[in-house]
């Protein structure tokens, strides 16, 4: 079959991390879909997906006044004549041809419907989006559920402490996203505050980022914060933690969790909506209210603690990314949908 998969999305973030996942796991995985990629502009993309093999096409994907890349996308549609095309996000979607082929927006949050109209399915990566699309109208049959994965965790090293002027022995926890404030690292730095001997990195780039380094100074934690910036290769940061966070004001999902069971650390998140409906509060990691730094740093402090109890709770996690977002089950999911209604 053809594949078509067309992405708005810039640089960083969950969603563009993931188109970039999923392609190179079908290419790994199901080598009898022939993939076309069509996103925004992105040179580090581009080499990437290039690397693998992939075709890919690049285009402006500028905003509602950008008619030349809807219209770059039909005719690419017309000479590719995919049977599945996959969009991604509001603005992907909007430009996506709704033919030839049968059209799937991908709903990685709770995104305004009306620009997902034209698409003939459309998949929830998590089971409350897939409830927010019933809600508004949607066909039951037509909504289908399919988790995020996590790429199998390499065996190569941990990220060396000494890199980031962390010292051994010092308790080390690691959280990933966008310097935003919709990520809560404001809660995160006053919940250090309370935490004396642990030690944070933060990975992510972001317009919040000199707002919060003058938070970390003026909290007195700045010498115990590393600002390591976007990374792609997270996987050595999780080897390196202790304790894996989330401090998000809302997420549609959490990827920080699955990350982190898949890397068998425990994980302390609030209970956005994502994480709430994703960790089982006490068996696979712990829920804290949003906004509370007290609270934060209180299932921080129990985790550092109780380190077997945390332990237990990471084993739990990684048997639940096992079972339900590794990458062979997912890209099993995908291809079983593509199967459905190709038939």
């Amino acid at each position: 079959m053809r594949l078509m998969q067309v992405m708005a999305g810039g640089p960083h973030g969950g969603a563009e991390a993931f188109f970039e996942r999923l392609a190179l796991a079908l290419a790994l995985h199901a080598p009898d879909i022939d993939q076309l990629l069509a996103f925004r502009r992105d040179a580090g993309r581009a080499a990437r997906m290039q690397a693998a093999g992939l075709r890919i096409a690049e285009f402006a994907f500028g905003g509602r006044l950008d008619w030349l890349t809807p219209r770059q996308l039909r005719t690419l549609a017309k000479s590719f004549e995919p049977d599945v095309t996959i969009s991604w996000m509001s603005r992907g979607t909007r430009m996506a041809p709704a033919a030839p082929g049968i059209l799937i927006g991908r709903l990685d949050g709770y995104y305004k419907l009306k620009s997902f109209r034209h698409c003939d399915r459309l998949i929830a990566i998590t089971p409350g989006i897939r409830d927010y699309a019933l809600g508004a109208g949607w066909p039951a049959d037509r909504v289908h559920l399919i988790p995020n994965f996590v790429a199998t965790p390499d065996p190569g090293p941990a990220e060396p402490r000494s890199a980031h002027q962390t010292p051994e022995g010092r308790h080390l926890l690691l959280a990933l996203g966008r310097l935003h404030p919709v990520k809560g690292y404001d809660v995160l730095l006053h919940a250090l505050a309370r935490l004396p001997r642990a030690m944070l990195w933060i990975a992510g780039e972001g317009a919040e980022g000199p707002k919060l380094k003058a938070l970390a100074e003026s909290l007195g934690v700045a010498e115990r914060v590393r600002w390591l910036g976007w990374r792609q290769d997270v996987a050595p940061l999780f080897r390196a933690a202790d304790i894996c966070v989330s401090s998000s004001r809302f997420e549609s999902f959490g990827h920080v969790i699955t990350e982190a069971w898949a890397h068998c650390k425990p994980i302390v998140s609030t209970d956005a909506v994502g994480p709430a409906g994703t960790i089982t509060e006490g068996e696979d990691g712990l829920l804290v209210p949003t906004d509370s730094a007290e609270a934060l740093a209180s299932a921080l402090r129990q985790m550092l603690e109780n380190p077997a109890e945390a332990a237990a709770m990471a084993a739990a996690g990684h048997a639940v990314y096992a079972a339900r977002y590794s990458e062979a089950v997912v890209v099993r999911q995908y291809r079983d949908l593509f199967a459905s209604i190709l038939r």
